[in-house]
């Protein structure tokens, strides 16, 4: 196989990845995407128990139906202000694959907004901020209704060691 083959190759696969069905949700005034094959439930604000010397950006853990599931406020993991919870803040409990297991995680956000099916044409690479910038956990930019949406991988939005820190 060629070389200019195989970055076609390359292209089309991670295409592949990133089109498809999103649950779009608000931060701020921006909008998001998460895959929605990773998305486990949508529920309304609900009373965290906080745990004590865990990271700012971890409100605590849930009681879900006798599971309990850490969750973290994406407002304040992504450097953002924080607000007072309204009637539109929800959870929305992900699956998160790590290198060491498959963790469920709350995370809260400002509003959901609608499921999309979003094309690969209306997929752009995220753009380069520098090298002082981390945006691995940003699969592309979503061309829909003239917006972009941030399509993230929820997957890269902790660390691995942030991961084993709440599983644990």
């Amino acid at each position: 196989m060629t070389a200019s083959a195989n970055l076609f190759n390359q292209a089309i696969s991670v295409t592949t990845v990133k089109m498809g069905k999103y649950l779009t949700f608000t931060l701020e005034k921006e909008e998001y995407g998460i895959g929605i094959l990773k998305v486990k439930e949508i529920i309304g604000m609900m009373p965290i128990t906080s745990v004590p010397g865990t990271p700012a950006f971890v409100k605590g853990v849930i009681n879900l139906r006798g599971k309990v599931i850490p969750v973290i406020d994406l407002r304040v993991k992504f450097g953002m202000s924080s607000i007072d919870y309204s009637d539109r803040t929800c959870i929305i409990v992900v699956e998160i694959d790590s290198k060491e297991s498959t963790v469920q995680i709350g995370i809260v956000v400002d509003s959901v907004s609608e499921v999309l099916n979003i094309n690969p044409e209306d997929i752009e690479e995220t753009p380069s901020f520098g090298t002082r910038l981390d945006t691995t956990y940003i699969l592309g930019m979503a061309k829909t209704g003239g917006s972009i949406k941030i399509l993230l991988n929820i997957d890269k939005v902790l660390s691995d060691r942030e991961i084993a820190a709440l599983d644990a």
